[in-house]
């Protein structure tokens, strides 16, 4: 019924224009004193003729506009399927359509080939730079002064960063290097764990953890990256206090810290890209990338990330492992 009102709507004109002759007609065969007879039968005539041309029409109108419903989908891919046009109007509108579409892909081809140089670019310098970081590396494995540990922490935040970097265009990216399959989560927490062991120790934080005995459905690197950054934010803002890493149901991976805790107005914030909220603000390093990154990333592996805090009181991170749809581009 809509679609028939928008239907009169169009033609509204016509209507009023075949109810004006109508009404000159009427008053034409009056003045010649013809019958009314023969006004209302001229009238109902042409009714009938308009209505059978008017059905026929709106068949026409309708089955246009459903095509063009059907390629409202399609249209960000092929005008082949664009209808004719019935008018010199139309024909104006579908060339200005292909004027505007060839324009649109040609930005995009541009945009792709941008994105491509600067992807290229990015996994270059990350592959160049993890050189360098490899020999202070093994250098600093020779010491063991407090200077060197320190250093050691130092390289290890920026080989985070490093990842970051190359975690960044991937996400972005048109296609992804996902393997979906079932882990053992506790083989993927004890590589995170003794990644940050030196970090636990100079930190004075103590870790509190027990086998959660899991298997869930993931992609081992990605939920590594996600882990570590939980992690890495837990020893930021805890010292000398403890992180629990521990399962909750259903298939709920949960780390939690003794530290500094979240403002409760920054807690709905944390996860967006760029935030970094009062703790932030006062570590002066924070980048506001690495909890948006983990959100980006559970998103795309059918995975949840939430978080509660307490100021004063610590952090609880939880990871929602239960089996979502991966979303693979």
């Amino acid at each position: 019924m809509k679609l028939f009102f928008e239907y009169l709507k169009a033609h509204i004109r016509a209507i009023l224009l075949f109810v004006v002759f109508c009404g000159v007609s009427a008053v034409i065969f009056s003045l010649y004193g013809l019958p009314a007879a023969a006004v209302g039968y001229s009238g109902a005539v042409c009714g009938f003729i308009l209505a059978v041309f008017a059905v026929i029409d709106f068949c026409a109108f309708r089955k246009k506009h459903i095509l063009m419903e059907h390629l409202r989908s399609e249209i960000y891919f092929t005008l082949d399927d664009l209808p004719a046009a019935d008018s010199l109007t139309e024909k104006d509108y579908d060339e200005l359509i292909r004027i505007l579409f060839e324009e649109k892909q040609r930005l995009e081809n541009s945009m792709n080939d941008k994105y491509a140089e600067m992807n290229g670019y990015y996994t270059l310098w990350v592959h160049q730079v993890k050189t360098p970081i490899a020999a202070m590396r093994l250098i600093l494995q020779g010491s063991s002064t407090e200077e060197s540990r320190l250093l050691s922490e130092d390289l290890q935040r920026i080989e985070q960063y490093v990842e970051m970097a190359l975690c960044y265009p991937r996400l972005d990216g048109g296609g992804s290097d996902f393997l979906i399959k079932h882990y053992d989560l506790d083989g993927i927490i004890k590589q995170a764990v003794k990644k940050f062991s030196t970090r636990f120790i100079g930190r004075k934080t103590s870790l509190i953890y027990e086998p959660v005995n899991m298997k869930v459905l993931t992609d081992e690197k990605w939920l590594l990256f996600v882990i570590e950054q939980v992690i890495s934010n837990a020893l930021k803002y805890t010292k000398g206090g403890s992180i629990e890493i521990y399962a909750e149901e259903p298939k709920t991976l949960c780390i939690k810290d003794t530290g500094i805790g979240i403002a409760p107005e920054d807690l709905p914030r944390i996860f967006e890209k760029g935030f970094t909220g009062q703790c932030g603000r006062a570590d002066k390093s924070a980048s506001g990338i690495g909890l948006y990154l983990c959100r980006r990333i559970c998103g795309k592996l059918g995975h949840t990330i939430s978080a509660e805090s307490e100021i004063g009181k610590g952090t609880t991170i939880k990871i929602g492992l239960y089996e979502g749809e991966a979303v693979i581009e």
